[in-house]
Order: structure tokens, then sequence, then C-alpha cells
């Protein structure tokens, strides 16, 4: 990979933020957007803006077909067997709820389980908390290892042949940990129950095929993968989706309406209610473009090599605590840390004043906070377009912290 190349076509992070050069290392929140993703949507608005689907009109028509190329894009993306089982959503956290309301209150009653992890995002814990309440059903929690990570055979023992839904994340957002979802699904199906995905911090950074995997829904979000912000895919095993009904009514996603009955279009229309997110769409597109001419597996090794960097780098600071396996095969490009008597919030602000952006806070993970017996961590997260050179920078901004609040204190 050509990191050098790859960084010119990122208008954004070339500036100055507080008189240092950006260094971006917030992409497990959101990615930054190459210049080719900013241009697709600008041409879309400038040259064939309409809406799809219905227009017969030439705009209308070049939208439709468009939009409609970007969803064999995604099929061919993520490997799924049909254009039907890719379902356009707002997002990771729009496909998870769809699959939860639809799905889940379908099919789980008084009695089943709903099978999570610890490490779940909120928004892979809260929606099946409220089909749990909503159907009577219990939730059940696979136990995390000491370095957060899962244990095959805890899965085995959790999920059992009450249980109805697994659902779980692919790598966690806070600590990096990689699941073996293929080797989960296995285990899951033995005991007839379905596996939901959570692949919103999977799918920018390595290849994903769901044939492979063999999961039953898998869910993510363009914005982390250099595509605009409002846009997201569920995948559904076209068995499951045929059988699920739509949760948003309306345009778009009718077949015929009567005055008291309507019938729905076919896969995957009945799902995607309203005028769609076209722009978005068509942006996703592009990043997917963009990323396929990079090549998935060269990513994923950049991304290795800098947490591996980073992991040394971090550790050789006295008094910081790094979150997550050691193993470099277990994890992903996230790197949650704290600084001893600091809190995350003061050092990712001192951060900033060097011109280096990090999250802080509960990454939406508060359950997983708990586990850890910390409030909030620090969170370094790093895409394609990081350098060693940027790791060092945080490296040096964390000592000035540590000093900065040494002294002060």
């Amino acid at each position: 990979m050509d990191i050098s190349a790859i960084r010119k076509q990122f208008p954004i992070l070339h500036q100055q933020v507080n008189e240092h050069p950006l260094v971006y290392l917030d992409s497990a929140a959101t990615s930054q957007k190459p210049q080719s993703v900013i241009d697709a949507i600008a041409k879309y608005y400038s040259e064939y803006n309409a809406n799809v689907h219905r227009g017969v009109h030439t705009l209308g028509s070049k939208a439709t077909d468009a939009y409609e190329m970007v969803r064999e894009k995604v099929q061919r993306f993520i490997n799924a067997q049909s254009t039907e089982e890719i379902i356009f959503t707002r997002g990771t956290t729009t496909a998870i709820n769809l699959v939860a309301q639809s799905f889940g209150r379908s099919n789980v009653k008084k009695g089943d389980e709903i099978v999570l992890t610890q490490m779940e995002h909120h928004s892979n814990l809260i929606p099946w908390q409220q089909v749990a309440k909503s159907t009577g059903a219990s939730l059940k929690y696979i136990p995390l290892q000491s370095e957060g990570t899962l244990s095959l055979e805890d899965v085995a023992k959790t999920v059992t042949e009450r249980t109805k839904i697994v659902a779980i994340t692919h790598v966690s957002n806070v600590l990096g940990t990689i699941n073996p979802i293929k080797e989960i699904a296995r285990i899951v199906h033995e005991k007839g129950a379905v596996l939901v995905v959570d692949g919103a911090q999977s799918s920018p950074h390595m290849k994903i095929d769901v044939q492979d995997l063999d999961c039953d829904f898998f869910a993510f979000s363009g914005h982390k993968m250099c595509a605009p912000t409002g846009i997201g895919v569920l995948y559904g095993k076209k068995e499951w989706l045929e059988r699920m009904e739509p949760v948003e009514f309306g345009g778009e996603m009718i077949d015929f309406v009567g005055l008291y009955d309507s019938t729905w279009k076919e896969l995957p229309w009945k799902f995607e209610g309203g005028t769609p997110i076209i722009a978005g769409a068509i942006g996703l597109g592009s990043a997917i473009d963009f990323l396929e001419e990079i090549g998935m597996e060269a990513i994923e090794k950049h991304e290795r090599d800098l947490i591996e960097y980073a992991m040394e780098r971090l550790s050789n600071i006295e008094g910081i605590t790094i979150y997550g396996p050691n193993k470099q095969k277990q994890r992903s490009g996230v790197l949650s840390f704290n600084i001893d008597e600091v809190h995350p919030h003061d050092v990712a602000t001192v951060l900033d004043a060097e011109g280096i952006a990090v999250r802080a806070g509960h990454h939406c993970a508060q359950p997983l906070m708990k586990w850890l017996n910390v409030t909030a961590t620090a969170r370094a997260s790093v895409y394609l377009y990081n350098t060693k050179d940027e790791i060092d920078r945080l490296a040096e901004g964390l000592v000035k912290a540590k000093e900065f609040f040494t002294d002060v204190f």
C-alpha cells in the first residue's frame, strides 16, 4: 500500500488543528471520505438528481440504475447470494432494529432465550432488551475471558435448545476483539437458533464473506468505510427475509393499496419504505470501489501492523492500561486505554490541543465498561490512511498528558 498516495485522496487530512497537523485516530466512530466519494455524491446532485424506481423520465432512470448498481456492488463486496438479500438502511442501528422488530417479535415467545455478549454496542443490546420485554423471553450473556475474548466452549454452554437468537458483534468497538463468527455460527445453528452479526467494525477493515461466515443477518454502516453518513446495509438470508414483515410502511415498499388492505413489493424493496437514501447509496458504491481498488487484505494487514506498533509504543509508557487481546490475530484496529489517575476526557482534551483526534467515553458500551471496572476509556482507532508517524505523535501526546496532570496534581 502506498500510504502517501492514499492520504492525498482525503482532503480533510491536510489541515492544521490547534496549530498542529491533524492526526485523525477516530475512524471507529466515523471514517474520513476520499475525494472520489465526495465527487460521486456531488455528481449525483449536480447531474442526475431524481427520485428512483417510479419515474420514467431520463434523470429518474439514470438515478434508478445508479442506485440499484450499488446493491449489486454490495452483494459482491460481502459475497451474498443475491441482491434480494441486500436491504439499504440508515445504518447498523436501523438494520439491527429492523431484525429485532420484524424477525425477533415474530419468532420469539415467552420462555425462549436471546443470547448476547457483554461487549455489545448499545445498538446490538437495547433492541434485544426490548424484544425480551415485549415477548417474555430471557436474555443470556456469553461470559468474557480475561482479555475480552470469547471461548467457543462458553458459547456452546450458553446457547441451548431454548435459544432463538444469538446477536453478537464481529469486532468490538472498544476492545478490538475479533470474534470467531464462523465457528459461533456452527454452534448456533446446531442448536436451531439464528445468528445476527453487528458488522459495523469489521466490514470497513477486512474481507467479509457472509456465505462463508454462515450468519443469518449481517448489519453494517457506510460512514465507517469511507462512505457518507445515513446509509447502511442489512444482509439477511433470503429464507428469513421472505418470511419477515416490513416495519416501515408507505411509498416505495407497496405493491397494491386498497382502502382496507395492502400488499408489499418483493425483496428487497418491501423493507425500503419511503424515498431511499439515494445519494448515500451512490456514495457507498464509490467507497466500495475505492476500498476494493486498494484491497481489503492489504488494508487489514496495514491496520494490524499499526496496532501492533501502537501497542508496543503505548506499553512502554508507565501508567497506561491497554484493554483487549494481546494477540494481534484476535484484534482489529481499535486501541482503548487509560492513564492512571487521569480521566479519559482530560486525556482527549490534551491530545486535541496537539491536533490529535481520539475518542473518550463509554463508547456506547456501558455494560462492557462495568465489566472492565472503569467508567470510560480513551480510544484510538486506525484506518488505511494512518501512519506510524501518527502513532508516534499519539505516544508523545500521551506522555505530555501524563506529565501535565502529574504536575497539576
